[in-house]
């Protein structure tokens, strides 16, 4: 697996970065615009851990794009110091509650695919944690897996056409996800695969629950979600190809 300095992927690429560091099996080369920009997106293809050492503080990772669905002004995804450690964090605290936070990775679609990422949740008053988003098409069609301090449980949903439904666990129906040991104010590993209509979460290396799903079908993009007024950061996104 490759660690790519996040959007930083490459001085060739990329701007803002340092150094890059990536494989001929993991990126075909090829430069793509970012809608609205000049700037080169690598196309990444699998097997990949996004880490932020390597990017500009106070900006969004280049080849990243950030969406926001329901109410409130905006989302504001930026890279920022964790006791000397650069993360990427979600900073809008002043969001409503329906309000949900996206960004997502613009060189990568998949429709199967193995997600991992460490997630601190450090501040909300009505939601705090974020997780994962998949098969994103746009800011209102994806699904998405997050583990929330404040309620301390894991919930899978889909969001269609901007409306967001808890989805039923196999084998345990209709239970808004499952509750979970307290997840405190540190860091917590949250894990997903995804084949076909089946997806398995995991947190902290515990498998916790199961769901099948056929709404979205097709691949899409992939990244990170919080919600309202959270503010999270996230490290160490693992990618890998479930082909």
């Amino acid at each position: 697996m490759k660690i790519l300095s996040i959007i930083s992927l490459s001085i060739v690429f990329l701007i803002g970065c340092n150094q890059a560091q990536t494989s001929n099996n993991n990126t075909t080369g090829e430069k793509e615009k970012v809608s609205e920009t000049n700037e080169m997106v690598l196309h990444v293809l699998a097997d990949t851990v996004f880490t932020f050492n390597n990017c500009e503080k106070g900006k969004i990772p280049a080849g990243w794009s950030q969406y926001f669905t329901g109410k409130g002004t905006g989302t504001e995804w930026q890279i920022t110091d964790d006791n000397g450690n650069k993360v990427l964090a979600q900073l809008s605290d002043d969001n409503p509650n329906y309000h949900f936070n996206v960004i997502v990775y613009d060189g990568m679609e998949m429709k199967d695919a193995e997600l991992e990422v460490r997630i601190k949740g450090v501040a909300g008053r009505m939601d705090q944690g974020g997780g994962f988003v998949w098969r994103f098409t746009d800011a209102d069609n994806y699904y998405v897996v997050r583990a929330n301090p404040l309620e301390d449980n894991v919930v899978l949903y889909k969001v269609e056409n901007g409306k967001r439904t808890d989805l039923p666990l196999l084998g345990k129906g209709r239970t808004y996800g499952m509750d979970v040991k307290p997840l405190g104010s540190g860091w917590n590993t949250l894990k997903l695969t995804v084949r076909n209509d089946l997806f398995t979460v995991y947190l902290n290396g515990e498998e916790l629950f199961q769901v099948k799903d056929e709404t979205f079908k097709n691949a899409g993009k992939i990244g990170l979600w919080t919600k309202a007024d959270a503010v999270s950061y996230f490290d160490d996104f693992q990618v890998v190809s479930m082909k």
